[in-house]
């Protein structure tokens, strides 16, 4: 089983608004990867994993959103996400959501808790 962990992401006021940040909780081969984003002052937080291909949503470092920053849109097929729900609104994944990770604003801090690793 695995052991769910916390991790500080950073300060809430060093990611922009809207704005995305990678993380990774546990090392070696299999961390659990995932990815963060602001909203004014709420913050969401899922799993980088497309609900249609199993692969990272962003080809980029940090880059999740839509041009216009409203949504969440995976590089490869193109399916876009909802922030709020991390539901799939349109693409070849209609109706499915993203994996949500738990998160917390403290003390302006951004902590996520998710496993240490996939294995």
């Amino acid at each position: 089983m695995t052991e769910l962990v916390e991790r500080r992401i950073g300060a809430l006021v060093d990611l922009p608004d809207p704005g995305c940040r990678e993380f990774a909780i546990g090392g070696g081969d299999w961390p659990f990867k995932g990815f963060v984003v602001r909203q004014g002052s709420q913050v969401f937080a899922y799993q980088n994993y497309c609900k249609h291909a199993g692969h990272p949503l962003n080809w980029k470092p940090d880059r999740f959103l839509t041009k216009d920053n409203r949504q969440i849109m995976c590089a490869s097929h193109g399916a876009i996400y909802e922030i709020v729900s991390g539901e799939c609104v349109a693409g070849p994944c209609t109706g499915k959501y993203l994996n949500q990770v738990e998160v917390r604003v403290e003390d302006g801090e951004i902590i996520v808790r998710g496993p240490d690793g996939l294995r």
